[in-house]
């Protein structure tokens, strides 16, 4: 079975370092790995160049080129039957890929009555690794307990995996039509549910790890996830998720304050069970790291969830509805 690794970049400099490494001693060797980049100005390139010696890299150009039509190209340009997806920024575990395209190997037939065996039952058409959280400051520590899953928050049988761990069949890709290039955010998301739609789910291997460095500043989560909501907007996803949002911070919290103020001083109580109730997930993600900390540090990453869970919904209530007038200006693209 030949094995292609693909991603795609856009001025990763010395954070390619890290994933090339960590491709370099696979347990699985990749047949290839082929890189598209989308016009870096920085040293990507040479940093990739560099890795020429000791994994089977191409490197194609795609200048200008968004998310999906990187990974598109990148994928055409491939010749393995199976593509491994995974994203600059993310350290692969050893046994990364091995573990990641097993499900995809085809099972051996049973005997023939003449005792010959056949060309083998074919294996999934996909594959859902999983990403676990590589923080190196409590600001991170604090995101990655907030943000990003643990692996049993996770129903394998409705997970959409992200492409930092992914790997599925070329023709199934070439069914679904790839991923959609006019989509520059939440393009895998789209692509997961057209697979799903075509085969099924995905099979869930969770030790297929990568990890994945979180976001270092409100700032930046700020514009992460304004683009992951205005991508659900253009492609009219997740409508319920975001209308309760919406009611949530401008209904019912406004609402409750008023009452607390007016009416009953005992409803603040109601807020703040209600505001633990939010939280409970990311605390509990967070608990292990805060037994390794300093009492500051405790206390700054346990006051940092709340602002990441507001600022992040904040953003998400700004990005949903950019997305959407897009969408009533463009059509949905979705059921083209």
């Amino acid at each position: 079975m030949h094995v292609s690794v693909i991603l795609t970049v856009l001025n990763e400099g010395e954070a390619m370092r890290e994933l090339l490494d960590s491709l370099v001693v696979q347990t699985r060797a990749p047949d290839e790995v082929v890189i598209a980049d989308g016009g870096s100005s920085d040293n990507t390139a040479a940093i990739i160049n560099e890795y020429a010696s000791c994994l089977p890299l191409r490197l194609i150009s795609a200048p200008g080129a968004n998310i999906s039509q990187g990974r598109n190209a990148a994928i055409r340009a491939a010749t393995g039957e199976v593509i491994a997806v995974t994203d600059a920024g993310v350290r692969c575990e050893p046994t990364w890929l091995e573990k990641l395209v097993g499900p995809l190997t085809p099972n051996p037939s049973p005997p023939s009555p003449m005792g010959e065996r056949g060309e083998g039952v074919r294996g999934s058409s996909a594959v859902a690794g999983f990403f676990r959280s590589d923080p190196r400051t409590v600001m991170e520590i604090a995101m990655g307990a907030t943000v990003l899953p643990e692996a049993r928050d996770v129903n394998p049988r409705t997970y959409l995996p992200s492409s930092r761990s992914v790997a599925f069949r070329k023709d199934a890709w070439e069914a679904v039509g790839g991923y959609p290039e006019w989509l520059d955010f939440c393009e895998d998301v789209v692509f997961d549910l057209n697979v799903r739609e075509r085969f099924g789910p995905f099979t869930f291997v969770p030790e297929a790890l990568v990890h994945f460095r979180p976001r270092g500043s409100l700032r930046t989560l700020a514009r992460q996830y304004y683009r992951y909501a205005r991508g659900d907007g253009k492609a009219n996803l997740f409508f319920k998720q975001h209308v309760v949002r919406y009611l949530a911070y401008l209904v019912a919290a406004p609402l409750l304050i008023y009452t607390a103020l007016t009416v009953n001083a005992w409803l603040w109580l109601l807020g703040v069970v209600a505001g633990l109730a939010y939280l409970r997930t990311p605390l509990r993600r967070l608990w292990p790291y805060l037994k390794t900390m300093t009492l500051p540090d405790r206390l700054r990453a346990i006051l940092y969830v709340p602002l990441i869970r507001v600022v992040g919904d904040v953003a998400k209530m700004v990005g949903y509805p950019a997305g959407a007038t897009w969408r009533l200006r463009n059509g949905d693209r979705r059921e083209k």
